[in-house]
């Protein structure tokens, strides 16, 4: 890479990283961010912007640096009119460092320092970097932060006098207590550390004025809370939406009458508490991994299968251990090297269709996507057996995590049937994947998860493979019913399904294309439909977690062990995000409005849970609907039907809505 030099708070944030977990150490929110400020202001004075002494902070230079994680800072600081000391600054700028921390996190991936994955985790980059005691980089064999954990390291445990940036980056790297998890330390480290602590002006005023202000911060926190409004249920009956069963347009309304927060007391039952609104999902992006857990609800229901400890149910270390390993699995890039096998299984299932062909619009989209999926993923065909699948865990859902239903209704003689189902499934799986049967094959999901087994059955035991194997052709559904609102919307919208077949038309104009074509530019049109169909149908509405550790979110304090509803998709359909919201309209994802930049934008939902498969998923999908424009027209039957939804125990049409066939524009290759 070409010659950088690291900023105080790059440094930081690459001392705090943890790899293991893909975030940062065990760094309560209020220090992290006292610390990050600290580290910034830290290197504004480096930069001879501003200077320092334990009593006060005054500004020398108010050029701009051209660091934008630094320059608003200076700014603000120029604009001041009276002299104010370091712990001032540090306590006014905190709300900035969460910007401090992005941009930050950001330039260190555009230098290839840093990993970004999906679900807000980041690692350290393996790669040919070193940088020396001045800032200079220069190569050696070595990541940033094995080179700067060696600096720091041998200034603390050797005689070597630190330079200044060093005694400041272990200042607050002290001050939020992680040396332990990143160092073996005795006494004598611990007595070093404290020395060198001191050292230097600059870096004893931060980290003084960062101690002061984390206390400040934890004295404080539980103020002035505000008092969570009690939603009466006749209001929430008269809604219009709930009748429709649009559950996320219902939650919407709610949030922008009675705010971020509130409660529902359903009769004979605990209130339930719900969080929605554009701020909750950027502090769920941020925060929710320090405060919320999904063990809780999940345990239950993977317990049907045998199961424990299974992805959804993982948080923490292990949740991004098992993310990292199956990642592959789950890629935009593996489904582009399969695109050919798409196009086979559409077409063979597709092959009986012609002009009146009519079915039920959620049977039909669930099984052309699962003659696909179970193929892909498993290298079997479960079409057979599919119905149970789906049965069992729709039942399995609303007894043991909705709870709508008795759990007692899981086990009825019919539901014991289509449990076994799920054995079947298993043995013809493992029956396909001996080292012989998958000699020249292309790696598929059970591929990886017999891989993962035989490396450490500890960490996936075959109870867990029960739960994950049964897993693939269950996602159907969720893309199934996807699959049935994005047809809806091309049957209803005639003039946008023909720009779709335009673009399917040129693609497939000299036969079937490579993955690799399908492209933005290619698709332009198709990525704007499908992100409006995401939009105004998403499948997964809400989500639950349980708190772990209390928290305050928008002057609400949440309390410790309360069960959240967070229904990330609420702000799809308020007005001050995506204006005119019940109008189906792609073009508000295009430039310049770009809806969708904004953390209201959540159909896969939030944070470290966010669908690990969610690109794999846009590209299947994309590549049915293709398919579908080129050959086919569709409309919704019974004529003038007016959409409704199901939505539990996810969002998915009513079963009366059906689709008919009315033309066929291209012949079927034989």
């Amino acid at each position: 890479m070409d010659n950088q030099s690291l900023t105080l708070p790059e440094e930081l944030i690459l001392m705090l990283l943890n790899d293991e977990n893909g975030y940062f150490h065990q760094v309560p929110g209020w220090k992290l961010n006292c610390a990050v400020v600290g580290a910034a202001l830290a290197e504004l004075s480096l930069q001879s912007r501003i200077d320092t002494d334990l009593d006060s902070l005054f500004l020398v230079d108010d050029a701009p640096t051209g660091d934008p994680a630094l320059d608003p800072a200076l700014k603000e600081i120029a604009s001041e009119s009276e002299q104010q000391n370091t712990q001032f600054w540090i306590e006014r700028l905190a709300r900035r460092a969460d910007s401090i921390v992005d941009l930050t996190l950001d330039r260190l991936v555009k230098l290839k320092i840093i990993e970004a994955h999906n679900g807000n985790f980041w690692t350290i980059s393996r790669g040919i970097w070193q940088q020396d005691a001045f800032g200079t980089s220069q190569e050696g064999d070595g990541t940033a932060r094995e080179f700067i954990k060696t600096r720091i390291g041998r200034v603390i445990f050797t005689d070597e006098i630190p330079d200044p940036r060093d005694v400041i980056v272990i200042a607050l790297v002290n001050t939020c207590d992680v040396f332990r998890f990143i160092f073996q330390l005795d006494e004598a480290a611990e007595e070093r550390i404290s020395f060198i602590s001191g050292m230097d002006l600059i870096g004893r005023s931060m980290a003084d004025a960062v101690v002061a202000n984390m206390a400040v911060g934890l004295y404080q926190r539980s103020s002035l809370t505000k008092s969570i409004p009690t939603i009466p249920l006749r209001k929430l009956l008269r809604n219009p939406e709930i009748r429709e069963g649009n559950m996320p347009a219902m939650f919407g309304a709610l949030a922008e009458e009675y705010g971020p927060v509130f409660q529902i007391k359903p009769p004979f039952t605990a209130p339930k508490l719900f969080l929605a609104g554009v701020n909750v999902n950027a502090w769920m992006n941020r925060n929710g991994r320090l405060h919320l857990r999904t063990r809780d609800y999940f345990a239950d229901f993977e317990g049907l299968y045998g199961a424990s400890g299974v992805l959804p149910s993982l948080d923490g270390a292990d949740h991004f251990r098992l993310r990292r390993s199956l990642a592959p699995a789950y890629s935009r890039k593996r489904l582009v090297g399969r695109v050919h096998d798409v196009y086979a299984q559409f077409r063979g299932y597709v092959a009986n269709w012609s002009v009146g062909y009519t079915e039920t619009a959620r049977t039909m989209c669930r099984n052309l996507i699962n003659a696909q999926i179970s193929p892909l993923s498993m290298s079997v065909d479960s079409q057979d057996i599919f119905e149970d699948f789906i049965g069992f865990k729709e039942r399995a859902l609303m007894t043991h995590v909705v709870r709508a239903l008795p759990k007692f209704m899981i086990n009825t003689p019919k539901m014991r049937r289509k449990k076994k189902q799920v054995d079947v499934f298993i043995k013809r799986v493992e029956s396909v994947h001996t080292p012989a049967q998958r000699t020249g094959c292309p790696r598929d999901l059970a591929d990886d998860l017999f891989s993962l087994h035989a490396s450490d059955p500890q960490f996936v035991p075959a109870a867990n493979l029960r739960f994950a194997i049964p897993a693939a052709p269950i996602a159907s559904v969720y893309l199934g019913d996807c699959l049935s609102f994005t047809m809806y919307a091309m049957a209803t919208h005639p003039d946008f399904c023909a720009k779709i077949r335009a673009e399917a038309d040129a693609l497939f104009a000299d036969g079937d294309p490579p993955g690799s074509a399908i492209n933005p530019q290619s698709t332009a049109f198709t990525q704007l439909f499908i992100m409006e169909c995401l939009r105004l149908y998403p499948i997964v509405p809400m989500s639950m977690r349980t708190v772990m550790n209390q928290f305050v979110i928008e002057d609400y304090e949440i309390p410790l062990g309360a069960t959240l509803h967070i229904v990330q998709t609420a702000p799809h359909f308020m007005e001050n995000v995506f204006p005119d919201p019940h109008k189906f309209d792609p073009y508000r994802f295009a430039a310049p409005r770009n809806e969708h930049r904004s953390p209201g934008y959540a159909p896969y939902g939030l944070g470290t849970h966010r669908c690990l498969g969610f690109r794999w998923m846009e590209l299947q999908l994309q590549i049915n609907i293709l398919l579908l424009a080129h050959y086919y027209t569709f409309e919704v039957y019974p004529e003038r039907f007016k959409l409704r939804y199901s939505p539990i125990p996810n969002n998915k049409p009513s079963r009366k809505m059906k689709f008919r066939v009315t033309q066929q524009h291209h012949e079927l290759p034989k």
